[in-house]
């Protein structure tokens, strides 16, 4: 590892964030602090995710949503400090990396199949 990958190594230690393993194509939960004038509140904003850059300490991840029939996407900083924590609620079976596809879709063809365990990972649970 060269030197700047270390320092941004020892800075996201320093954070000590609890980031959850999740992919493209499930489904998160993701806590945001708002400051409105004086009061700080946390907002949940839940949604599929349909990118994610890994770069060390500027990773970053796109969450899409349908609010009120109208398609919401919002791009996160994984290790910004105005996001609370992120909850995985739904493991989704994608193919791509990017699922820029959904943008195009509504309804049922916008939907995602979830990912059940397999039998290795059930097996090795008992």
């Amino acid at each position: 590892m060269n030197l700047i990958q270390t320092l941004e190594q020892e800075e996201i230690n320093r954070l000590g964030k609890k980031i959850p393993d999740f992919m493209p194509g499930d489904t998160v939960i993701v806590s945001v602090n708002v400051v409105e004038g004086s009061r700080k509140r946390v907002q949940a904003y839940e949604g599929v995710v349909i990118a994610k850059r890994n770069r060390g300490l500027n990773s970053g991840f796109t969450v899409r949503k349908i609010s009120s029939g109208e398609g919401v996407e919002r791009t996160f900083q994984t290790y910004s400090p105005l996001i609370a924590g992120i909850e995985v609620k739904r493991r989704g079976d994608v193919r791509r990396a990017k699922l820029y596809y959904l943008r195009e879709r509504s309804g049922r063809s916008a939907r995602i199949k979830e990912k059940l365990p397999g039998k290795s990972s059930a097996a090795a649970a008992q």
